[in-house]
């Protein structure tokens, strides 16, 4: 959860920096730093844990093939 949540944090930062930069506006800015990096992080969590799924499959289809030898 710690990854999780300074991801978040540097997510917010970029986000806010390169929309302000575009934008020139703070209020938009600091909107889409809320909105984006919400939206990408609860992604990102939700993409681990399938990544995890995955890898606990592979290791399984492993351990089956060498145990069937």
């Amino acid at each position: 959860m710690k990854k999780t949540i300074t991801f978040a944090i540097l997510h917010f930062c970029v986000a806010f920096t390169v929309t302000y930069l575009l934008t020139g506006s703070i209020v938009i800015g600091g909107a889409i730093a809320l909105l984006e990096p919400a939206v990408n992080t609860v992604v990102f969590y939700f993409h681990e844990k399938v990544w995890k799924r995955i890898e606990q499959a592979k290791a399984e289809d492993t351990l089956q093939q060498f145990s069937a030898a």
